[in-house]
């Protein structure tokens, strides 16, 4: 799948089966904008925008702890018409919303600022995040795009491209928004089946990150109850408890009919040996891995 004779991370990660669970960025809203010329290694703080309008929309979204991404669809295919943006919530209540709008000036992203602080429309379809920015990464280009060609053909109002996610060497990342989910280790064929299951309410542990909302001893131990008893929709279980211990941490969950269960979850924290972790980076970093030593009914 990569060239020869090159560094490539997610080569090495999955060399080494560098463990990807509880790996997913914390947060619950994100900016999307589309760009469909060349995206910049450092996103949208990298575009060259009229200053003022870029000031007005970073501190929203700061204020607003959201997380911008720059978005167009695979092959940059639409060549007419405004680009589009979004805003999309996952609430404390688990309500999702989405807000659209468009832009043809710089100067219309502003409308992101107001609707940082609406609500958004619910029952939205979920959008789908294929990371493929090559300039940052490498393998999220070489890995990225062609998991966006798969799920573009699939879905095709539903997936675009992406500027980083996080976890580059994890390559091919997915990212369902905003339902705060991540996905990692994906090709083309696994990736369809991924997102498949997931519009339909039934996620499975394989490539399961985590989910955003939640910490990542939190993201380890729903993705080991999702293993260990199989598939369930996103709010099928609830981090209940949260309580650390020397070694670790007690994570309480519990499951919604029919899925109905109250379990206690030991997590326990390693540090890996350090290593090279990403393509553009030379320097050897260490990571945190979560494992997970007991399900037990509470």
């Amino acid at each position: 799948m990569t060239p020869p004779g090159r560094f490539f991370c997610a080569d090495a990660a999955r060399a080494r089966h560098d463990p990807f669970v509880g790996t997913a960025p914390f947060g619950s809203v994100w900016v999307l904008i589309e760009y469909r010329r060349a995206w910049p290694a450092n996103g949208f703080d990298g575009l060259d925008l009229d200053p003022e309008t870029k000031t007005l929309v970073f501190a929203a979204a700061r204020a607003n702890r959201a997380r911008i991404l720059l978005v167009r669809r695979h092959g940059r295919r639409r060549h007419e018409g405004s680009d589009r943006w979004a805003v999309l919530h996952h609430d404390s209540s688990g309500a999702m919303r989405q807000r659209w709008g468009s832009w043809h000036r710089d100067e219309d992203l502003a409308q992101i600022v107001t609707a940082l602080d609406s609500p958004g429309e619910p029952g939205l379809a979920p959008v789908v995040l294929v990371c493929a920015h090559g300039l940052h990464d490498a393998c999220c280009a070489v890995r990225g795009r062609p998991v966006g060609q798969a799920l573009s053909a699939r879905w095709p109002d539903l997936v675009w491209e992406c500027t980083h996610v996080g976890g580059d060497r994890f390559a091919a990342n997915v990212v369902v928004v905003p339902d705060g989910v991540y996905y990692g280790n994906l090709d083309p064929r696994s990736a369809v089946t991924v997102v498949e299951d997931h519009l339909a309410d039934r996620i499975r542990a394989d490539h399961l990150r985590g989910y955003t909302t939640l910490r990542p001893p939190q993201q380890a131990a729903v993705a080991a109850v999702l293993r260990h008893f199989g598939p369930a929709g996103r709010h099928a279980y609830a981090v209940t408890t949260t309580v650390a211990a020397d070694d670790g941490w007690r994570v309480g969950v519990s499951g919604r009919a029919p899925h109905a269960r109250l379990l206690d979850v030991e997590v326990r924290a390693r540090r890996t040996p350090a290593r090279r972790l990403t393509c553009r980076g030379p320097a050897n970093s260490s990571a945190l891995a979560y494992d997970v030593t007991s399900i037990r009914d509470r």
